[in-house]
């Protein structure tokens, strides 16, 4: 029975006491969600890892980071590295995106020290494999071996997977009779596209769904339905192309939790802040509630270097209208692979993002950690800050930097800090409201 089919059978198991506790919510909360297809616990039969987390309606947000080896950096040392960074960092999952060389060696050797569920998007081993090795396009892959690609990484038990089944001839109709200023971005939804042309035929990731399908349910792998059409651009936002593959996308959940498959459902993208929420709210209603899963969104074009910001303010701002999880966005995006700091900055300002939704989701335990943090400072309580950080190592470092004033306040203020003083300022028989 897959996760799902234990969850409309009302079968607790061990897997759901141990994400509930994880959560901090209860099995039956959690199998009520699973049930009805508003959470997803993406946990591969073949992965074992204790954290067992969830995501979805009623959970705190949840952040993803991405990593991957490319052909220019091939090697899985650094992205092995980069996934200790993740990890301190608070990341709640990981995607392996890699291109590069031995793609098979630094998936396997994530997986083996991921504690934590770990995404791909498989046609990417398929188009390198093709590509780089047998020295053939991108059109000349065949159905065969982009189905073998998922069956392999399934067994190998990675945990969720991007699947670009939503990109159909239909929506590319739709971004044709409506030109886009940039086109399409995603590198999947690229690959799937020139596949399209090349062979003059429909999707083969929405042409043989249900052979994917099969695949996913039987090692437990939770699909995340893939926006190929997401948009690149500001003006791009919100387009015919974009629409129309929602509207596929919500077809498509129905069919997976038909088959027995948790879904996710991928989002925008780049996005003017007034399309925000009303995009969540189009995707929670196309696609049945189930999780959303948005990359940013990039609220401006203009910030590279500081892209890890721009997706922050829009991740924030879709997480508090109803998204479920945010890929992170480091500064690096839009100019190189990024480095393990880059991750690093990345993970944190979705973070804090998220953080700052769930305070308006009404997330238990979020609004009581802020409450916290204003009683350590109110106390002077440098410590307790510290630790209640999103990056206590961060803040440590700064507190540290500043210790050339040794008082109880900090180097900024000093004896002139506003807490010393309003606290000087209103004893007993000293506060100006007393007589």
């Amino acid at each position: 029975m897959s996760i799902r089919e234990d969850a409309l059978n009302g079968t607790i198991t061990p897997l759901f006491e141990s994400c509930a506790q994880h959560e901090g919510v209860t099995p039956e909360f959690l199998m009520a969600g699973v049930a009805d297809g508003t959470i997803a616990i993406p946990k591969n039969n073949n992965h074992a890892f204790d954290k067992i987390m969830a995501v979805g309606k009623g959970l705190s947000t949840k952040v993803n980071a991405n990593i991957g080896a490319s052909r220019d950096m091939p090697g899985a040392k650094q992205e092995l590295e980069k996934l200790c960074v993740c990890l301190r960092a608070g990341a709640d999952t990981v995607m392996d995106l890699s291109m590069g060389e031995n793609i098979n060696d630094v998936r396997r050797g994530i997986l083996k020290e991921c504690p934590i569920p770990l995404g791909t998007v498989p046609v990417y081993q398929t188009v390198a494999d093709v590509v780089e090795r047998q020295k053939k396009a991108i059109g000349e892959v065949t159905v065969a071996e982009m189905l073998a690609t998922i069956e392999e990484q399934a067994r190998d038990g990675v945990d969720f997977m991007t699947i670009h089944s939503g990109l159909t001839r239909d929506s590319l109709l739709r971004v044709k009779n409506h030109e886009r200023l940039m086109g399409v971005v995603s590198r999947g939804g690229s690959f799937t596209i020139e596949w399209m042309s090349h062979n003059k035929k429909e999707n083969p990731f929405y042409e043989y769904y249900d052979d994917i399908l099969a695949i996913l349910k039987e090692h437990e792998v939770t699909i995340s339905l893939g926006d190929g059409l997401r948009p690149g651009c500001l003006v791009d936002a919100t387009d015919r192309g974009q629409v129309q593959e929602l509207i596929h996308l919500g077809e498509l959940t129905q069919r997976a939790w038909d088959a027995g498959v948790q879904v996710i459902v991928e989002g925008p993208g780049h996005m003017p802040l007034d399309q925000i929420t009303a995009n969540i709210l189009l995707q929670k209603r196309l696609c049945h509630g189930a999780p959303f899963y948005v990359l940013g969104p990039l609220v401006t074009d203009i910030a590279p270097g500081y892209d890890h910001i721009t997706g922050a303010i829009g991740g924030a701002i879709a997480a508090s209208a109803g998204a479920d999880y945010l890929c992170y966005v480091t500064p690096a995006e839009h100019l190189k692979l990024p480095s393990a700091d880059d991750v690093r900055e990345g993970v944190i300002a979705s973070r804090i993002a998220a953080h700052a939704a769930d305070i308006v989701k009404g997330v238990p335990g979020a609004i009581e950690r802020d409450i916290a943090m204003a009683k350590c400072r109110n106390n002077l309580d440098w410590k307790g800050q510290i630790e209640l950080s999103l990056d206590p190592d961060k803040a440590r470092h700064y507190r540290e930097l500043g210790n050339n004033y040794k008082g109880d306040a900090c180097a900024m203020c000093g004896d002139y800090c506003a807490i010393k003083v309003y606290k000087k300022a209103t004893k007993p028989g000293r506060c100006p409201t007393e007589k």
